[in-house]
């Protein structure tokens, strides 16, 4: 069994988690980082009393949360989310994003979008100089669209395929289908890019998380945590 002290993920999730302060309300995200997460906030909970009240970013999440009895609300009872806690695909220099490769993409932005304090929990491989140069641009639409759709993100320069796993078309938790856009050089500007997908008939979200990341946390293999701050 690996050392999660040496696992860049633990170090990174466990981290995150102990930014997080008493009373407030979390977004919990999506993915094998955030798991570590939720199992620090749950220790800290046994340990220290730690009072929070979640807002799960997927099925997935919100099951984990549950079997860990992370108390839980939705969107219907908040106005606003204090931290939020979530991955990324890809992380720039300027903290832009690409996040969607578990197929969460429209929950976590929808959280983000009214989350005060957003931590990024990363290992250094999600470290881009540019983005979508080691990552597909996930973007979800409804599968009515996807063809018409297909074809307008080609126009824009990529390559988009269906997601599938083990032959069967991956839907989320919205029910909707999931195109990995393959950008041949990356994304030259990733402002005016999201923008045109989001104009595309049929599109529901894209991955591109511009703008809303506040701190970065960042696990290492020898164990250690680099915490870093947005640049002004």
């Amino acid at each position: 069994m690996a050392n999660p002290a040496l696992d860049p993920k633990a170090v990174a999730g466990r981290a995150a988690a102990d930014l997080v302060p008493d009373g407030a309300v979390v977004g919990l995200g999506t993915g094998s980082t955030v798991h570590f997460t939720l199992l620090r906030l749950a220790e800290r909970m046994r340990a220290e009393g730690l009072r929070i009240l979640g807002v799960p970013t997927s099925v997935d999440t919100e099951r984990k949360a549950r079997e860990l009895a992370i108390p839980l609300t939705t969107l219907d009872d908040v106005e606003s989310i204090d931290v939020t806690v979530d991955g990324a695909d890809e992380i720039d220099p300027r903290f832009d994003m690409i996040k969607g490769g578990g197929g969460a993409l429209l929950r976590e932005k929808v959280v983000a979008s009214i989350t005060r304090r957003q931590i990024v929990v990363v290992g250094p491989n999600k470290l881009v100089a540019r983005l979508g140069t080691t990552f597909a641009l996930p973007i979800e639409v409804v599968p009515f669209a996807r063809g018409t759709v297909q074809r307008a993100v080609r126009r824009l320069g990529a390559d988009p395929v269906q997601r599938t796993r083990d032959g069967v078309v991956v839907r989320t938790d919205n029910g909707n289908e999931v195109l990995d856009a393959r950008f041949p050089d990356g994304i030259a500007d990733a402002v005016a890019l999201e923008r045109a997908i989001d104009a595309i008939p049929g599109v529901v979200e894209c991955g591109l998380f511009l703008g809303l990341a506040h701190v970065l946390v960042v696990g290492h293999p020898d164990g250690r945590v680099e915490v870093r701050h947005k640049p002004v």
